[in-house]
């Protein structure tokens, strides 16, 4: 399962939500968290991609999405 991290940013944006409010929310580390974002960690493992989705309460297919160029 591969992250989207534009995706994971934009929805945490969204919903006015920190890297530290995340952090919290899943307990995972805030620089973990924007390495997620930034693309530096491609295979994070399903359990932190379920907890990253649970906690902005989106479904993991909305943060594993690739947008592909029309």
């Amino acid at each position: 399962m591969t992250p989207n991290g534009d995706a994971i940013r934009a929805l945490r944006e969204a919903q006015k939500l920190s890297i530290r409010q995340l952090a919290l929310r899943t307990g995972l580390n805030r620089g973990y968290l924007s390495r997620l974002e930034r693309g530096q960690i491609q295979q994070p493992g399903e359990a932190k991609v379920a907890a990253i989705a649970a906690a902005m309460q989106v479904s993991t297919t909305a943060i594993t999405h690739k947008e592909t160029p029309t």
